[in-house]
């Protein structure tokens, strides 16, 4: 059996039937226990984090500010999924793997706010003062020495899973739009070296940043993720208004397809209900992180002390990320493309990488300007997510190692930016399934552990809203 044969075995372990039951559950019981809360109380969550984008924060000591709590872990969300991952959702499961990634975000906001509101309410200071959290802490402090396994699990998969989700198919996607951008201005096939520069570059800017910790990853995160965002919304708004024409034929494939894909894509794929499900779902996941347990490392080092008025922040961020970002990567795609071969004239399964999002915002910027448009956009957010990663993993690595974890986060920082170099050469399609498969297993402990304490969610989000 072949590495790719076994990451391909763990990925659909990982992401089977089991998982996306337990995924999407865990988000329904948490939705309907809360009384959907991700909808009764949007206007609350939105007046509470975009509300106060310009109220001056302050933070002590080990602490970032609960804006910059948010911006770090939305620089964590907000990465290559948005664009290759959901390219790649959509030519491998067809257009109804949209349907499921905002099924997926719909439910997902409510687990995030869960997971936010428990890493506040059980972290802890380190040695060096900062605050700590996220799932091996609110499993260590909030259901006993008996679980201490478990928050191992996590902490060991979430250390892991930070190679994959948030290093090397971040690296390689730099690498490829930049190659796509030189190549678009006549410079040729992009060389092993070249991609190799490109991964050193990424590992040294990282390198500069996370020697800073927490709070120099809080303020690189608060003026990065603000100027992405806005930059790329522009862009892909453009290309849409743009193909208006297509937004019928679109929206009719998406739905369609998100129960009869075979009438989709299935002629060229042989695209099953299943693979739908389980890429749209995927890759959701991959995008927003709700459920995966890493946002709250980010969000339990801010100044915040009310659990619930930091959990509000991971709604926003799961709506910012899937409902606005990622729907504007897939209509842009499918309105783009449809605009210039007609929705049936694409050519499903031929590419799943940046290059397909640079061929459908072609149509109205050009080649050359679609391709620097797709390398900035997905460089600036692969590169905060970079940032974003190395935090969590580190704050895993500390965990698992307790007195020695000075020297062994030290440790794990250096290999991280050495491995940023090796993944700039990977191909696509590994780097896809192994960054699939770590995040499937890092999901189940979190997961878990929510189930276990959901009391505790909602006991403290009633008694936040009854003050209200």
């Amino acid at each position: 059996m072949t590495f790719a044969e076994i990451v391909a075995a763990v990925d659909n372990f990982a992401w089977g039937p089991v998982m996306l039951v337990l995924l999407v559950g865990t988000g329904l019981y948490l939705s309907i226990r809360s009384g959907f809360l991700q909808f009764t109380r949007f206007g609350y969550a939105m007046r509470n984090t975009i509300g106060k984008i310009f109220k001056k924060q302050t933070a002590g000591k080990g602490e970032v500010t609960p804006f910059q709590a948010m911006t770090t872990a939305l620089a964590g969300t907000v990465g290559t999924g948005n664009i290759a991952g959901v390219t790649g959702a959509i030519f491998v499961g067809g257009p109804g793997a949209v349907f499921w990634l905002w099924v997926s975000a719909l439910v997902g906001m409510v687990t995030k706010y869960s997971e936010v509101v428990l890493a506040v309410k059980y972290r802890e200071r380190n040695a060096a003062g900062d605050w700590v959290g996220g799932p091996m802490y609110y499993i260590k402090n909030g259901l006993g020495k008996s679980w201490m396994w478990l928050a191992f699990v996590f902490a060991f998969f979430g250390m892991t899973a930070s190679f994959g989700i948030g290093n090397t198919t971040q690296v390689d996607s730099i690498a490829t739009a930049i190659g796509t951008a030189v190549t678009a201005f006549g410079g040729g096939e992009v060389s092993t070296t070249f991609r190799i520069i490109i991964g050193a570059i990424v590992a040294l800017i990282t390198a500069f940043v996370i020697i800073g910790g927490i709070k120099r990853i809080g303020a690189v995160t608060e003026k990065l993720v603000p100027f992405m965002a806005v930059i790329y919304i522009i862009a892909a708004l453009i290309v849409v208004f743009a193909n208006i024409g297509q937004i019928g034929a679109v929206f009719g494939a998406i739905f369609k397809g998100a129960f009869s894909p075979s009438a989709i894509a299935g002629g060229a794929l042989g695209v099953g209900i299943m693979t739908t499900i389980q890429k749209g779902i995927a890759r959701g996941v991959f995008s927003n992180e709700a459920g995966l347990g890493s946002a709250p490392i980010a969000h339990a080092a801010t100044s915040e002390t009310d659990p619930v008025k930091q959990g509000v922040y991971g709604i926003f961020e799961v709506f910012m990320d899937s409902i606005i970002i990622c729907t504007l990567t897939s209509l842009a795609l499918l309105m783009g493309l449809s605009g210039q071969v007609g929705i049936d004239g694409i050519d499903w399964g031929v590419s799943h990488g940046s290059e397909m999002v640079a061929q459908a915002f072609s149509g109205v910027f050009g080649g050359k300007i679609a391709a620097v448009v797709i390398a900035v956009g997905l460089s600036l957010f692969a590169l905060s997510t970079i940032l974003s990663w190395a935090l969590y993993g580190s704050r895993c690595v500390e965990f698992l190692f307790g007195k020695a974890a000075r020297p062994a986060t030290m440790i794990y920082k250096v290999i991280f930016c050495v491995v940023l170099i090796i993944g700039s050469t990977l191909g696509l399609d590994i780097v896809w399934d192994i960054g699939d498969a770590l995040n499937g297993l890092m999901a189940i402990p979190n997961l878990i552990a929510l189930l276990l304490l959901s009391g505790t969610i909602i006991k403290i989000t009633k008694d936040h809203f009854a003050d209200k």
